[in-house]
């Protein structure tokens, strides 16, 4: 098994996806523990829905880059289920829910009606569930996808005590002085860039899971801020990882393998709470 592992590492393709992967997994992870916390959590499918229609477009226009056309539209998208939630009294599983199912729509239907791909339905199935994409990326979406994790990673960093007091109370927080609104809004476009690069990897049915189950199994451990967001960044890269690895081995679908994985992990951590007595939530 070690000499075929060894074998397939040689493979640029396979490099690639195991760096995509693993700083998709970084990047949803940190996120994650925000977004249950906040409890919208829900917005990662309902943004990846958006992400679908986005890249049913780009490929319809022959676009060589999707991420181009997705990233934008995702932000906005983003910022809009927000805005929509605050401003137009809709509530925000409503709004997620009107927008994500408007998209995956639109992008169905482009696709059926303007594709001239003789396999619409494997492209569509690649793209709502990942099962190869990962491993067809090419140097320069790799160089992109580096690019997006690192500024991703540094503006969670830099704004760590922001987003912790915008995450646990939003009424003190505006009443000490801090935007909240731009710090919100800060978090959603963040979302949006960590939903688009998680397309190629988990897929857009798939994505929800790579936010919210390695922050739920962190929970089951820890009770601190800090110690849930660095526990659940340790298990989404050790979970993406063995996903990546056992789908090149075994053959399986990539998202679908690291998923499970992703279960697995949270199933451990489940237990290893009750044994330890843990309470973390």
């Amino acid at each position: 098994m070690f000499e075929k592992l060894a074998l397939y590492l040689q493979y640029p393709f396979v490099r690639y996806a195991l760096i995509v992967g693993l700083l998709t997994a970084l990047c949803s992870s940190l996120l994650g523990v925000t977004l249950v916390l906040k409890r919208f959590s829900f917005i990662g499918d309902g943004l990846s829905h958006v992400a679908f229609g986005a890249m049913a477009v780009a490929s319809v226009l022959d676009l060589t880059n999707d991420m181009l056309l997705a990233l934008p539209v995702t932000v906005i998208c983003a910022v809009l289920i927000l805005r929509t939630g605050q401003k137009a009294g809709i509530s925000g599983d409503a709004a997620i829910a009107m927008i994500s199912v408007g998209a995956m729509a639109f992008g169905y239907l482009t696709m059926n009606v303007f594709s001239t791909s003789p396999n619409l339905s494997g492209d569509v199935c690649s793209t709502l569930f990942g099962s190869v994409s990962i491993l067809t990326l090419s140097l320069k979406e790799v160089r992109l996808c580096a690019i997006l994790s690192v500024l991703i990673v540094a503006v969670f960093i830099l704004f760590y005590n922001k987003i912790f007091a915008v995450t646990f109370d939003e009424e003190f927080s505006r009443s000490s002085g801090t935007k909240v609104e731009v710090y919100n809004n800060l978090i959603a476009v963040i979302t949006a860039a960590v939903i688009v690069l998680a397309m190629n990897l988990a897929g857009s049915l798939l994505i929800s899971a790579l936010v919210v189950f390695p922050a739920m199994s962190a929970m089951r451990l820890f009770k601190s801020f800090r110690g849930v967001t660095l526990c659940s960044a340790v298990l989404s890269v050790i979970c993406a990882f063995s996903g990546i690895i056992i789908s090149i081995l075994a053959g399986t679908p990539v998202g679908a393998t690291i998923v499970a994985a992703d279960i697995l992990a949270y199933a451990v951590c489940c237990l290893a709470g009750r044994l330890t007595g843990s309470t973390g939530k």
